[in-house]
């Protein structure tokens, strides 16, 4: 399978730092943010990385050439203006889809020590979601996961998306190209039946702003260590 991190946000929540710096190219521990992500998905066997690049993004083209450095092959998909999720993906696809109809989508602002190499297709279904317990920013979460592990728009309790999942082509091949969302394809697919999840109860941050990029910062530095 191939794997696509979602780079093309403005990164409004994270100014000034993001005046004239891409929000993946951010520091933490020492690396820009979607470096980390890279190498995670590497380790995890993931060789073929779409990346779609918009805010100040030649310059995140120019930082990671075409991913060499980090064993993999970095496929670059331009958006002049943000495309949202699903619009994004929709323009990707070419470069997601070949061997699999399946592949992995992680959020580019996200630090988590999920092991993606664990997260595994579920046939008949159209997404497998990460999971994750609801942080203080949003505490009332995003969807219900059942105890056969489906995932539904209503039912309590609720956890939040991770930003990690797997999406099969079908989600978006009849899409119209241009600005779409991925949350209402979600909750289409979960009205049929078609969406699995998982829980990850390890670290899961979302790195929004630029106190949570400092407090995981020093987390990094701290501990030494990280999940890729």
């Amino acid at each position: 399978m191939k794997a696509m991190i979602l780079a093309a946000g403005k990164g409004e929540r994270m100014r000034p730092l993001t005046l004239e710096t891409p929000k993946p190219l951010l520091q933490a521990g020492g690396k820009a943010l979607i470096e980390h992500q890279i190498e995670k998905l590497a380790k995890a066997g993931y060789h073929d990385v779409v990346i779609n690049p918009s805010w100040l993004g030649d310059q995140l083209q120019a930082a990671l050439g075409d991913g060499h450095g980090y064993g993999v092959r970095i496929h670059y998909s331009p958006e002049p203006e943000p495309l949202e999720t699903a619009g994004g993906i929709r323009q990707a696809l070419p470069h997601l889809t070949g061997d699999s109809d399946w592949f992995l989508v992680v959020n580019g602002d996200i630090w988590c020590d999920f092991d993606l190499a664990s997260l595994q297709p579920s046939n008949g279904d159209q997404a497998v979601l990460v999971l994750t317990d609801n942080p203080p920013q949003h505490p009332d979460g995003d969807f219900h996961l059942s105890d056969s592990g489906r995932v539904f728009d209503n039912g309590c309790p609720r956890l939040t998306f991770s930003g990690i999942s797997l999406l099969h082509r079908s989600l978006f091949e009849t899409l119209e190209p241009g600005y779409r969302k991925l949350a209402p394809l979600l909750r289409e697919a979960m009205a049929q039946g078609r969406v699995a999840g998982v829980h990850h109860r390890g670290d899961w941050q979302d790195i929004g702003t630029p106190e949570r990029l400092a407090s995981l910062d020093r987390q990094l530095r701290e501990n030494g260590d990280s999940p890729s």
